[in-house]
């Protein structure tokens, strides 16, 4: 390592401008944070910084991680169909059926004036929500119609309870819906802003002070190696670097605690937890409602069909 600190100190003391001494000071950071690494650098040789500092950086950082780990899984709500997979099946069909219909559209239009005979036009269907509590709702809806068609279908208690069953559960899908968007806006964007914004000032802040202070070590290591001739040099660059790293450390911590006292993150969860709320006792009711109802045909179809076992 005598090489690397010579070539350290020859880089230190080179006179050829602020950019070859930011260059030096970057490059002697980087032999300092390698030799750190690699152990061959006495704990005692390593700045430490205060404890009030070392407490908020555990703190920012776990602020981080719980940021991103909630962001993970509730960036969720931004795809409609998170809970439907069989979505994907409905869209290959729907384009299908689109390139079907603009083929239709473009004949019908371009055939008109020709002695050939031009298809109608296709009108396009109306977009369907493709959440699990929408298709729940169609299918049942779909059921109940097939079985009012069959003869006697309109007195079908079977029929009738579906009826009712896709009522509630696209009614559930609405709900489903405004919630998404309610968590979305009230949540997700400011929860990504915090993220981005203050915590990503403050880590940058954390990091400006890493720098800072391999750069006072390497300037110590390079006091401790100088000559005679460069030891006033050596010792103005330890004490440059030393005020460089008081006044980032000092920034850091206040944008620190700024990150860790503002309460948006926590207003931003209330917000996520009121639109579930919402959300689940909408579903709750409209069930219990559905319920009743069915449990009432049920009750009258069991009671029709023992009596009709009695005789």
């Amino acid at each position: 390592m005598e090489g690397w600190n010579k070539l350290q100190s020859s880089l230190a003391n080179l006179n050829i401008g602020q950019s070859a001494n930011k260059f030096a000071k970057g490059f002697n950071s980087s032999v300092q944070a390698t030799k750190e690494r690699l152990g061959q650098v006495a704990p005692d040789e390593i700045t430490e910084l205060p404890q009030e500092y070392k407490d908020l950086e555990g703190q920012v950082e776990a602020l981080r991680v719980a940021h991103q780990a909630l962001l993970k899984v509730t960036k969720a709500f931004e795809s409609e169909t998170y809970d439907y997979p069989s979505q994907i099946q409905e869209s290959v069909a729907e384009l299908g059926a689109n390139i079907s219909r603009g083929v239709t559209n473009f004949a019908a239009n371009n055939l008109k004036g020709t002695n050939l005979p031009a298809p109608a036009a296709a009108a396009a269907p109306v977009p369907q929500h493709k959440t699990l509590p929408h298709a729940l709702g169609r299918a049942a809806g779909s059921a109940a119609a097939t079985l009012a068609v069959a003869p006697g279908g309109q007195e079908d208690r079977l029929g009738r309870a579906l009826s009712e069953y896709a009522g509630a559960w696209t009614k559930i899908g609405d709900a489903r819906v405004q919630q998404d968007e309610t968590i979305v806006h009230g949540f997700l964007a400011p929860w990504q802003q915090t993220l981005q914004t203050s915590i990503n000032v403050a880590v940058k802040a954390r990091q400006a002070v890493r720098v800072s202070r391999l750069e006072l070590d390497a300037a110590k290591q390079t006091l401790k190696n100088a000559g005679p001739a460069k030891q006033e040099h050596a010792r103005l660059e330890v004490e440059n670097a030393e005020d460089d790293l008081v006044q980032k450390t000092e920034v850091a911590i206040t944008l620190m605690k700024a990150v860790l006292d503002n309460p948006e993150p926590i207003k931003n969860l209330n917000e996520l937890v009121k639109a579930q709320l919402i959300f689940y006792s909408t579903a709750a009711e409209a069930l219990s409602a559905v319920q009743g109802e069915i449990e009432e045909l049920s009750v009258a179809a069991e009671g029709e069909y023992r009596k009709s076992r009695d005789h």
